[in-house]
């Protein structure tokens, strides 16, 4: 990733303080790394094994290849990189480099053995729910893990969009290891939502989602941010259909005649660009989600990218600026990240593209060195959210 910033990082202490903590600063533990290449490159293979065996990693993320050519680069770098290093991936809708979203292409990151131990679990059979099953596979697979508590442990989840089970994914996880920060990104191939690749060390392994467990030396921190806030502008849903997430009526009235009202546009004026300007927000807590739409169906409703049942109650958003508090969000952090593994909701970059700030979100993605995936939910804190950033925040321990 990018070299560190000279300037003071504004989360730190005051300088006294910094000064002082400078004479006992001790090397840190080796960092991870980012690289992209172009997806159908004669040689990304080569490249990305080339940028990558320094490190001696003990896992490699790969996002963004294309669903029929990802076994085949997982094949040729778990072949450079040997047995000890497992090669992780998923197809994407887009990806997050080293110089911030670019396409067609695929984002690689390595993580050092020096500083990095990782194990990966296969949660097999989404669309049959195997709710039972899955918790028995992530207790045994946590307790042969065996994490040393001297360290940072998270998880990262890389789900499968199309089979709709990340509600039911994340709360499985949060009951089967409690207390554990995990982070994610559901993944589906291009815009068009078609069906992606989840790999692990060469071999796909459709309708599976993938967990892994990741500990590090480093010092992991949970980050998310949602550029939205709730109006006074509010829906009951009266009837839905849970398992396709389709509000079917809002108000008693047909689902997308109330949105549109509600949103003040006409309902053929509905597309993906007003359903990010204007998404539905869903309190939990204290705190507002958003249940982002995806299409309007053919009878009038409103097709979701994450659960929603009869009885929610559902605020329309307004948006916020879109890049401040990202980097407010991110210089809160106590020190400046090696990396931030980040799952970004495709419909952010979409409305980022439209306002013609992009630009602008790529350079912030680079300054704070963030790598990952645009994506069709997040998962954070044992739930599945959407159009929200979340990631994990990798720093160096604190001087001593």
């Amino acid at each position: 990733m990018s070299s560190a910033s000279p300037e003071p990082w504004p989360g730190s202490r005051g300088s006294g303080e910094n000064e002082a903590a400078d004479q006992q600063v001790r090397r840190p533990p080796p960092a991870p790394i980012a690289v992209s290449e172009p997806a159908d490159g004669p040689d990304t293979a080569q490249r990305i094994a080339a940028a990558m065996a320094p490190l001696k990693p003990a896992l490699v993320l790969l996002f963004g290849m294309p669903a029929e050519g990802l076994p085949a680069l997982g094949t040729a770098l778990r072949e450079a990189m040997g047995e000890g290093c497992r090669v992780v991936g998923c197809s994407s809708v887009g990806e997050i480099g080293p110089q911030g979203y670019c396409a067609r292409t695929v984002t690689a990151l390595g993580f050092p053995s020096a500083s990095f131990r990782v194990g990966v679990c296969l949660l097999r059979d989404q669309a049959l729910v195997p709710v039972s099953e899955w918790m028995a596979t992530l207790r045994s697979f946590h307790a042969d893990f065996r994490p040393d508590l001297r360290r940072s442990s998270f998880g990262v989840l890389l789900a499968d969009a199309l089979a709709r089970q990340e509600d039911v994914l994340t709360a499985t996880l949060d009951a089967a290891i409690p207390g554990l920060p995990i982070v994610g990104g559901s993944s589906a191939e291009g815009m068009r939502f078609e069906p992606t690749c989840q790999m692990v060390d060469g071999v796909a392994h459709p309708g599976a989602a993938l967990f892994l467990l990741i500990e590090t030396d480093l010092v992991a921190t949970e980050v998310s941010f949602q550029h939205f806030s709730p109006t006074d502008r509010r829906a009951v849903v009266t009837a839905a259909d849970r398992h396709s997430r389709v509000i079917q009526q809002l108000n008693d009235e047909p689902a997308a005649q109330e949105y549109a009202r509600l949103a003040g546009i006409p309902v053929e004026a509905l597309t993906p660009t007003e359903f990010a300007r204007h998404p539905l927000l869903l309190k939990t807590g204290r705190r507002h989600h958003v249940r982002a739409i995806r299409a309007v169906t053919p009878e009038g409703g409103l097709q979701l990218l994450s659960g929603i049942e009869a009885g929610h109650i559902l605020t329309i958003g307004q948006a916020m600026d879109m890049t401040r508090g990202f980097a407010e969000t991110l210089d809160a952090l106590p020190r400046p990240p090696l990396m931030v593994l980040g799952f970004d909701c495709v419909l952010r970059r979409l409305a980022l593209e439209r306002a013609g700030m992009d630009k602008e979100m790529s350079e912030l993605f680079a300054r704070y060195r963030v790598a990952g995936f645009n994506t069709y939910g997040e998962q954070y804190s044992g739930m599945h959210v959407n159009q929200t950033f979340v990631g994990m925040a990798l720093m160096p321990p604190a001087p001593s």
